[in-house]
């Protein structure tokens, strides 16, 4: 199963607020350390608080922050909020009549299929990611910048040495 964009902002934007223990974030220093636009992270902060995973306060000196322990908040929760849960294939679609009973079959298994993927989910929290994944932050002062290399037009870098610039000539 592939997440959308959203759910892997939601998570990174949890994560962030769990690092910040008790403290409000506000949604622009969330937007800035994620390189996200504030807008998006509105609207995730919006569907992550109505599903009860953040506490959000408004105003000048609000901000977010989790509404319970990062290790009380399961993986599958943030998925559960922000994905659609609910796989139907149409009934009155080109595959009603004499299949129906094959669709609602397929409807069970991908029913089937997202429980067993939540359910892989539901055994890690956030405190899990939180422990082993550096902030964008620290990413950044700890990614060293790879410098390019010259290459040949094989796309292989080769040592010139001297005797190689005087039998081509440069």
């Amino acid at each position: 199963m592939r997440l959308n964009k959203s759910t892997s902002h939601a998570i990174r934007i949890l994560i962030e607020c769990a690092r910040a223990g008790d403290r409000l974030v506000k949604v622009a220093d969330l937007a800035a350390a994620l390189d996200l636009t504030t807008q998006n992270v509105f609207k995730i902060v919006h569907l992550l608080s109505r599903a009860g995973l953040v506490a959000a306060t408004r105003g000048r000196n609000g901000g977010v922050k989790l509404a319970r322990e990062a290790k009380l908040i399961r993986m599958g929760d943030i998925v559960r909020a922000m994905e659609a849960t609910d796989f139907e294939i149409d009934l009155d679609g080109p595959l009603a009549g004499a299949s129906g009973r094959a669709v609602k079959g397929v409807n069970r298994v991908l029913d089937d299929a997202l429980e067993a993927f939540v359910s892989v989910l539901d055994q890690h929290t956030l405190a899990d990611m939180t422990a082993s994944k550096p902030t964008a932050a620290k990413l950044a002062v700890a990614t060293p910048v790879a410098r390019e290399l010259p290459r040949a037009r094989s796309g292989v870098a080769k040592p010139r040495t001297r005797s190689m610039a005087r039998t081509t000539g440069n």
